[in-house]
């Protein structure tokens, strides 16, 4: 008989208690990973989509070659590998928030990988899909930058410098992907450089010589720059050519008698007239790869990446050695 002042005990049947600690599991399991809807439903997608590369393309009856009358598979392929890494600041507050935004079918926005202030990497999409980073944007003749592009975002709200754990994980992502895909040093590139009149990011605290330094992405050499502007016209070399003049002296000599064929100085002239055009700015951010349609969006973006201070100003004389330096290593 247990008395008053005895604890009472309430013993469960077996399997009563059996089934409280599994819900109790299921609960912390559901607690430890939060994502686990998220998660089935990206293995649903891409099952899919293995779905339909799995499928061999029936014949189509009546239909010449060009339609599919006829089907040789080849023995000849592999997947399709992102070609540029596109790298973002998440312009949110911190690293589960932008894990809420990338859940949300609503919001039509991913990226292959996040990366948060303590170095944590998220991999949310297998490489060779496409994910939804860009948006409208363009970097030289590539108009679909999301179907030959890794996206990165970092948890940065866009004002803030960006964390050295977090930076050191960047790195590391970035050997990874250049090392398995090849992808060449000037294809590592910022959301603005591909979307200059929509998109700030990542942001003029972002360390683009610190990366172009590890072998990712584009910069100018150090030390002085060469103008790109000539003081000298082309006529007024020309005429130097044809007229020389005495020794330290500006006194001109008489001017030579040509001979009836001017051949030869017609060449020189023509040669000069070449190699003196005059240095365009559009056409070396053209090159470059940006967007100039919109010529101080161009302007501000290049900035942004490589000058990194009075983004908004026009490009000084010092701007643009800059942006001839990387110019002519574009060539």
């Amino acid at each position: 008989m247990i008395s008053n002042s005895e604890p009472m005990q309430v013993c469960f049947p077996v399997n009563s208690c059996c089934l409280a600690v599994a819900l109790v599991l299921s609960a912390c399991a559901v607690q430890k990973n939060p994502y686990a809807t998220t998660n089935r439903s990206y293995k649903a997608q891409v099952k899919a989509y293995a779905q339909a590369l799995r499928a061999t393309p029936g014949p189509t009856p009546g239909a010449d070659s060009l339609g599919g009358k006829y089907w040789v598979g080849t023995t000849n392929f592999n997947l399709r590998k992102p070609n540029y890494v596109v790298i973002h600041h998440t312009a949110q507050d911190s690293t589960a928030q932008t894990l809420r935004t990338f859940t949300l079918p609503r919001t039509q926005v991913s990226a292959h990988y996040v990366i948060g202030r303590d170095g944590r990497i998220y991999h949310l999409l297998n490489d060779y899909l496409r994910a939804w980073h860009g948006g409208v944007a363009r970097w030289g003749n590539t108009t679909d930058i999301n179907s030959s592009s890794v996206g990165i975002e970092l948890d940065n709200n866009g004002t803030e410098p960006f964390a050295e754990a977090q930076m050191t994980s960047l790195l590391l992502v970035l050997t990874d992907l250049k090392k398995a895909y090849g992808i060449p040093a000037a294809n590592f590139i910022g959301h603005a450089d591909i979307a200059p009149s929509r998109k700030n990011d990542p942001s003029a605290q972002f360390p683009w010589k610190r990366l172009a330094d590890q072998g990712f992405g584009l910069w100018y050499d150090a030390g002085p720059l060469p103008s790109p502007f000539l003081p000298d016209s082309a006529a007024a070399l020309a005429s130097r050519l044809l007229i020389p003049r005495l020794p330290d002296t500006d006194t001109a000599l008489p001017a030579p008698t040509l001979p009836p064929d001017t051949s030869t100085v017609d060449v020189q002239l023509a040669r000069l007239n070449s190699s003196l055009t005059a240095f365009d700015p559009q056409a070396a951010l053209r090159i470059i790869g940006y967007d100039t349609r919109d010529l101080p969006a161009a302007i501000r973006a290049f900035k942004l990446h490589f000058i990194q201070q009075n983004v908004a100003g026009p490009l000084t004389e010092a701007d643009n050695r800059i942006l001839y330096n990387l110019y002519r290593k574009c060539l």
